[in-house]
């Protein structure tokens, strides 16, 4: 019988975090009542973090791995891992897990409330709460980007805490092109045009670790990437193709207090 929810955990060198996210994974999810797998995708790491995974699978029953001979990259990595997925639902999170894993059940209330799409969105704060006052001025101008060039609706497109019903997203995931960190917004752009319901709820981020990832030196590639969601016609890149054809024809998965901000998202028109 396959899994009522499938956790996708795209990794690249995450050996010193990745201990600390299965331990709150497994604690969480041998509490609820549905069946569950977490599929944790090693991005062609060059610390111990397929040794440490390895090890991990012998305790944890239902941990799946799969490598990557190279690295690919963030998006290839997360596509990956949902077309190998077999849950009705599917959970994303970036290595760190930055929410509660209680959190996870927020978002699959809103799968269950009608949402196609449900993401975490970040509660708004001031500068002097966040992690550098260089990653929070980019913060806003990339969201004022995304609202500018896709006219997306959507107040926070990158946290790394993001649940979708798997059935009706697979044909989304499988036209995905980007391979880099602008995965989650080209995901969620094509969700919309597809006029699939998405919903926001918003949550306190939890700090595991400081920031690795130098946004502003990312910007021009992030900008790019932009320009490409909403001016080229939509095709799979090769590394999706790949994917794809080595998966084959996508499998039929089988048959789980109110939301802090929880609003359906105006549709393209």
């Amino acid at each position: 019988m396959n899994p009522h929810l499938s956790i996708v955990v795209p990794a690249y060198n995450e050996a010193a975090i990745l201990p600390i996210t299965l331990d709150c994974l497994r604690g969480f999810l041998s509490h609820q009542s549905f069946a569950s797998e977490v599929i944790i995708v090693d991005d062609g790491s060059t610390d111990n973090s397929s040794v440490l995974v390895g090890e991990w699978q012998r305790a944890f029953e239902s941990l799946r791995v799969l490598r990557n001979s190279v690295n690919l990259g963030k998006g290839a990595s997360i596509r990956r891992g949902i077309l190998a997925s077999r849950g009705k639902c599917v959970f994303v999170t970036d290595a760190d897990l930055p929410g509660r894993p209680e959190d996870i059940l927020r978002l699959l209330e809103a799968l269950r409330d009608g949402a196609a799409v449900a993401i975490a969105s970040r509660r708004c704060a001031p500068m002097n709460s966040a992690p550098s006052r260089s990653r929070f001025l980019a913060s806003i101008v990339y969201r004022a980007l995304v609202r500018v060039i896709l006219k997306l609706p959507l107040r926070d497109t990158q946290c790394g805490f993001k649940a979708f019903v798997r059935e009706p997203l697979l044909p989304v995931v499988e036209g995905l092109r980007l391979d880099g960190f602008s995965f989650d917004v080209e995901f969620l752009f094509a969700a919309w045009k597809r006029e699939l319901p998405i919903r926001e709820v918003e949550f306190d981020v939890v700090e595991r670790r400081p920031t690795r990832h130098a946004i502003l030196l990312q910007s021009p590639r992030m900008l790019m990437d932009l320009l490409k969601i909403r001016f080229t016609p939509g095709r799979p890149s090769r590394n999706a193709r790949a994917q794809i054809a080595d998966l084959g024809p996508s499998r039929s998965p089988s048959e789980g207090h109110s939301l802090t901000r929880d609003c359906d998202l105006p549709r393209q028109s």
